[in-house]
């Protein structure tokens, strides 16, 4: 009996770590239709265009700007990292979109499942992911 117990003890603090986060703090209405997103090219093409399509179907104007540019370059700018991870196949672990309104942070949404271990829920798409993110970030969409 104490040797299931300390195996489900066990098998408990495993799968406890195996945590996947996603956190957001959505922006607050604001007039701008366009968001200027500066480029990063330490992460992967497909993402920023993935994100810029989010952006357009909730009826914004996404701007691409140079990776150089100052988050004060626009009323409204937008910066992102992601990262991909290895682990029976490729996955996005993490990313971050950052909204600030001339240069003030305005809003956040990470996803987080560089700690999942053994979860299989990591396995997303990507795509699907940045979407749901974009979706929660800017709520009301432009204009609303």
């Amino acid at each position: 009996m104490a040797t299931r117990s300390v195996l489900l003890f066990i098998s408990g603090v495993a799968l406890s770590g195996c945590a996947i986060q996603q956190t957001v703090k959505p922006v607050e209405h604001f007039a701008d239709q366009q968001v200027c997103v500066i480029e990063n090219p330490a992460v992967r093409e497909g993402f920023v265009e993935s994100y810029r399509h989010a952006l357009e179907t909730k009826g914004y104007v996404a701007r691409q700007l140079p990776a150089t540019a100052s988050i004060i370059e626009c009323p409204i700018t937008s910066t992102y990292t992601a990262n991909w991870r290895w682990d029976l196949a490729m996955y996005m672990s993490y990313a971050d979109i950052k909204v600030y309104n001339n240069g003030k942070p305005i809003g956040e949404a990470v996803y987080d499942s560089r700690h999942a271990g053994g979860n299989m829920g990591k396995f997303i798409n990507a795509d699907h992911k940045i979407t749901e993110l974009v979706d929660q970030l800017f709520p009301g969409g432009a204009g609303r």
